[in-house]
């Protein structure tokens, strides 16, 4: 396994690739041919957004334990909505809340990097077309949730997705652990074998219903344990083999 970093290297943005330890610059397109080059030190380094997605491509209530914390049925088909690219961060930038808008909730979720364009893919072809996987916050402004009954303007806030802190090029996505932490304190603890659609399967449907693009991102759904964030907390999300995506949380400006 490899983690793709997308760093901020003399002014430019470029890839870096960590492999037990070792850190090198990447040379290629991560969506085609690349390989590891000179080896760097990774000190210093400003860590950016590792993709750029066209689209986030979000499950609803696809953890059993998390259907039953909100108090609604197992879903029969997945539940999909997208988040904007707009709303997309990366590691260490802040969550920024808007006032106004009432209680806004972490989620905690492990994303799937698409890594080649992708229609009408069968679950069993899925892996062919996919990067990688990272981290995702799904950030969430209940309130608006509730008042709204859909989940486009809750969800899809400027700075209501972080991702990263890299793409894990070559994980096994059917058991890691997803947690979700503020302040240091664990809210959130669960395993993707939990999922009641499997990466396989969202794929498939997901492909069924749009096209998806290299770098779009599946998010596929938070376990049980979600709750609020407040200006001045700091929001960590780990996903065992991608590492740790920490946000710090701060007042929207008016």
């Amino acid at each position: 396994m490899v983690r793709l970093y997308r760093v901020e290297r003399d002014g430019k943005s470029a890839y870096v690739a960590e492999r037990q330890g070792t850190w090198r610059l990447v040379d290629g397109d991560i969506f085609g041919a690349f390989r590891e080059g000179a080896e760097i030190d990774p000190e210093g380094l400003t860590f950016l957004t590792p993709i750029a997605p066209s689209k986030i491509v979000c499950v609803g209530l696809n953890y059993k334990d998390h259907a039953a914390e909100q108090q609604k049925p197992l879903p029969e088909e997945p539940v999909l909505f997208i988040k904007p690219s707009t709303a997309v961060i990366g590691p260490d930038q802040p969550i920024q809340l808007p006032a106004w808008a009432g209680r806004v909730d972490h989620e905690a979720e492990l994303g799937v990097v698409i890594g080649r364009t992708a229609f009408q893919v069968r679950a069993g072809r899925a892996s062919d077309y996919i990067l990688g996987l990272t981290a995702v916050n799904d950030v969430t402004a209940r309130d608006l949730q509730k008042k709204d009954g859909h989940y486009t303007r809750c969800k899809g806030f400027d700075t209501f997705a972080p991702i990263g802190p890299c793409i894990a090029v070559g994980l096994e996505g059917r058991d890691l652990q997803v947690r979700g932490y503020v302040n240091g304190d664990l809210r959130q603890d669960s395993r993707t074998r939990e999922l009641i659609f499997t990466i396989p399967e969202l794929v498939e449907f997901i492909s069924a219903v749009m096209t998806l693009l290299p770098g779009d991102i599946i998010s596929t759904g938070t376990p049980s344990g979600i709750g609020p964030i407040r200006p001045g907390d700091q929001v960590t999300i780990h996903v065992e083999g991608v590492g740790a995506l920490t946000n710090p949380v701060v007042a929207r400006e008016p």
